[in-house]
């Protein structure tokens, strides 16, 4: 794991009772919802492990749903959050899932807004730290502890070229990558975790880039 501080380690200021439960399980909401690029009308969350076991007495479910609603950590409505989405006309569905997943406290979350849809599969790895290894079907690690670009795009040659060309010309520095891809000249996903934040010129400059299908934002410092 890539800490950033000491913060990462002691936990966030939040909400109780679990770091772990609660304050990783608002991380993944949020970042679920700024994939999705807007507050969602519909989430389907699966929850494994010790997530499925304890979560309404953790409040995991509470939240997930917090981070849904864009709630901090640190936000006193998390105790009245599946109240607030239910009064914002947002429907919220858990089910339990068994089988093989990367970490006990995972949360697969499915959000639909209009023509809108996205997915994640996210664990809460202590000290309200989270792990994201999936988005939309690719494999990719995101910590949500930086701002970081998510890149829907052909897999074909100077695709990455093209987008670090443009980092570099806004003075991005790239603290980590990672590549997914389906096939070869098929569909592919990269994940930049930056130093710095990622301006809405800089994004554009990056959609605009050939065989570029979909670029998204994911920064927590930021509400929406």
């Amino acid at each position: 794991m890539r800490f950033k501080n000491v913060f990462s380690i002691i936990g966030p200021a939040m909400v109780g009772p679990s770091s772990s439960h609660t304050a990783g399980a608002v991380r993944i909401g949020r970042v679920a919802r700024q994939l999705l690029g807007t507050v969602p009308n519909k989430a389907a969350i699966k929850l494994y492990g010790s997530f499925a076991e304890t979560y309404q007495g953790h409040g995991t479910d509470l939240a997930l749903a917090a981070g849904l609603l864009d709630y901090d950590t640190d936000d006193a409505r998390i105790r009245h959050s599946l109240k607030d989405a239910w009064s914002s006309g947002v429907e919220i569905n858990f089910s339990l899932g068994v089988g093989h997943v990367p970490h006990p406290n995972t949360a697969r979350v499915e959000l639909w807004a209009g023509d809108r849809y996205a997915e994640i599969v996210g664990a809460s790895i202590g000290g309200g730290n989270i792990m994201i290894h999936q988005m939309n079907g690719f494999d990719v690690q995101c910590t949500g502890e930086f701002p970081t670009l998510v890149l829907l795009h052909g897999d074909f040659p100077g695709v990455l070229s093209g987008i670090t060309h443009v980092l570099c010309e806004d003075g991005v520095n790239i603290g980590y990558m990672d590549v997914d891809r389906k096939a070869r000249n098929g569909e592919a996903m990269t994940v930049i975790e930056a130093d710095t934040k990622i301006t809405a010129a800089t994004q554009l400059k990056i959609q605009q880039l050939p065989h570029m299908i979909k670029s998204s934002v994911i920064d927590l410092t930021l509400r929406s």
